[in-house]
């Protein structure tokens, strides 16, 4: 019996939901002052859009 192959897929929109959801928190917190939570929460969002990237990259070329 013959089976299908699934492509691989890897979570890579879940990796920009993530980012979209720190960048919202950083603009929040930039906008009442805490701009310490404001620059982390940026950090964070920047690897997640990275990672997103990579994984798009990574994805395409399989």
């Amino acid at each position: 019996m013959l089976e299908f192959v699934q492509p691989l897929q890897f979570g890579g929109g879940e990796f920009l939901t993530w980012a979209i959801v720190f960048f919202v928190l950083a603009i929040l917190a930039a906008a009442v002052g805490a701009r310490g939570v404001a620059g982390i929460s940026m950090e964070i969002a920047r690897i997640f859009v990275l990672i997103f990237i990579v994984l798009a990259i990574v994805a395409l070329l399989l």
